[in-house]
């Protein structure tokens, strides 16, 4: 009669702990899968906020380079003040003959 109150006993205690083991699984799968979600919100998040700010930085380069905001005409050369600067003649003598010797 012990032998069946041990065996009984110990078969209830092993079911409830399986139970409870399932139960637990299941909870921590739900935490997991909800700290999963959030985490990846987060990483998308992050992720646009950067390439939002890269976008911003693209933007007001191609503003920069694109230089239609700039005037640039006080640095422009006057043609007609070329006119003016004598044309340099080339030296075409170039001998190297004497730098081998």
């Amino acid at each position: 009669m012990k032998s069946l109150f041990i065996f009984t006993s110990i078969l209830a205690f092993s079911s409830l702990s399986l139970c409870a083991d399932s139960n637990t699984t299941e909870n921590n799968s739900t935490v997991t899968e909800n700290n999963a979600t959030t985490s990846k919100a987060k990483k998308e998040a992050k992720q646009l906020a950067e390439q939002m700010k890269k976008e911003e930085k693209f933007a007001k380069e191609q503003r920069f380079y694109q230089g239609a905001e700039y005037d640039l005409s006080s640095y422009e050369v006057d043609k007609s003040s070329l006119d003016s600067i004598p044309l340099i003649e080339p030296d075409y003598d170039f001998d190297m003959d004497d730098v081998y010797d």
